[in-house]
């Protein structure tokens, strides 16, 4: 029984949209007969598989049911509980997760702004230091998200760069990939080469904002932090007992470069949109739109009048910062309806 309109559109987030249809697919073909629990099956086999093939030979992958599990479960790995991450100010992990890497880790996120919501090492090292300082929580990781919540995208050369001074500073890195398909469609590259071959050592993998549905992962890139993950992830009550049906949704993303393809289609929606709505008077970008989101500033009383058709967030209440968000499913005539009735609303058509 269907109980919504399946063709009301929003561009309040990628969450919005339901599975791809290879995904859902995948859900009925791994439906069938017994397989056994806890990830001692054939797909959560093959998925080991192919994420070494896809991050490096070293990597290790870990399905969860959720980015928060995926965020805190990674950071909890990398880190005793005295320690402390380093965090953009705008970071899902900040901002987001209710607190959660704070309460159910007990560890400490040191925040830092970030133009773009990109970390450097030279804002890196405005909180990496006090080691050794009993009164200091301890600086032992660093947290980006890729790509970031404002819709920006690291290059795999500023990834490294932060990878290099964290790891000479007794550091890991820990990217928040929730995202992580447009980044690597942004980037055209394999996530390898910005991951693993930069340094990285732990990523939270999503798979729902790409079109699965309650598929995300950590893949621990360093060998020397996952030792732990087995007990970490069950104590954490993120140990899935029919595992197969988390493992085919990923398998299906990275088969035959679905969510690639899917992602860059975001991606290219939310290009269109702002081409679209470059040079309106009354709107103004506040941010790259590298991936598949679109930040402008927009007048409250317009923004409110156009979600009577078209939902969206405001992101800042005092600036007028609004966020459109594309997804897989995005069409051209959506983002032409959305432009549509900004334009009319801003100018009169």
């Amino acid at each position: 029984m269907m109980l919504h309109d399946s063709s009301w559109r929003a561009f309040a987030s990628d969450n919005y949209a339901g599975m791809l249809p290879e995904v859902l697919a995948a859900l009925g073909e791994a439906n069938g007969g017994h397989q056994s629990s806890y990830g001692e099956d054939v797909y959560t086999d093959a998925l080991r598989e192919v994420i070494r093939d896809e991050f490096g030979a070293r990597a290790e992958i870990f399905p969860v049911f959720n980015g928060t599990a995926a965020n805190v479960v990674s950071l909890t790995s990398m880190m005793p509980r005295w320690g402390a991450a380093i965090v953009a100010e705008s970071a899902h992990v900040q901002n987001d997760e209710g607190g959660a890497p704070e309460r159910v880790s007990g560890l400490k996120l040191m925040t830092v702004p970030a133009t773009g919501g990109k970390l450097t090492s030279e804002s890196i090292a405005t909180q990496a230091w006090g080691w050794g300082d009993v009164q200091r929580a301890q600086p032992l990781a660093v947290s980006i998200t890729q790509a970031t919540e404002l819709g920006t995208v690291y290059t795999a050369d500023e990834i490294r760069s932060i990878c290099d001074y964290a790891h000479a500073h007794q550091m890991t890195v820990h990217v928040d990939g929730a995202r992580l398909w447009n980044a690597a469609a942004a980037l055209n590259m394999s996530f390898g080469e910005f991951t693993s071959a930069v340094g990285v050592d732990v990523v939270s993998l999503g798979g729902t904002k790409a079109g699965a549905l309650g598929a995300e992962a950590v893949v621990v890139l360093n060998p020397d932090l996952a030792d732990g993950m087995v007990y970490l992830r069950k104590l954490s009550m993120q140990l899935a007992s029919k595992m197969r049906f988390i493992s085919a949704q990923l398998l299906a993303l990275f088969s035959g470069g679905v969510g690639i393809a899917a992602a860059a289609h975001a991606n290219s929606m939310a290009s269109r949109l702002r081409s679209q709505l470059e040079g309106t008077p009354g709107l103004s970008f506040t941010h790259p739109t590298d991936a598949n989101a679109v930040f402008a500033t927009l007048d409250p009383v317009v923004a409110a009048r156009v979600r009577d058709t078209w939902k969206f967030y405001t992101w800042n209440e005092f600036t007028g910062e609004v966020r459109w968000m594309c997804s897989f499913d995005t069409t051209e005539s959506d983002v032409d309806g959305l432009a549509s009735t900004i334009r009319t609303e801003l100018i009169g058509g």
